[in-house]
């Protein structure tokens, strides 16, 4: 019987959440800095060289 109530607590607690940090994040996006070519460059090409190292370890195993 517990159980059942935490589930509930659990569910009623996410939802509370989620109205509150929705109109928070939507500020925030809303309101944020675009990012140049530059700033993308340098976020892609760390993320794909991690990749590729991803790769070659899964490739020599």
């Amino acid at each position: 019987m517990d159980l059942d109530w935490v589930k509930i607590g659990s569910a009623l607690f996410m939802l509370a959440m989620i109205v509150y940090l929705f109109p928070r994040a939507k500020h925030v996006i809303e309101n944020s800095r675009k990012g140049s070519m530059q700033d993308w460059i340098g976020y892609v090409l760390p993320m794909a060289a991690v990749a590729l190292f991803i790769v070659l370890l899964i490739a020599l195993v």
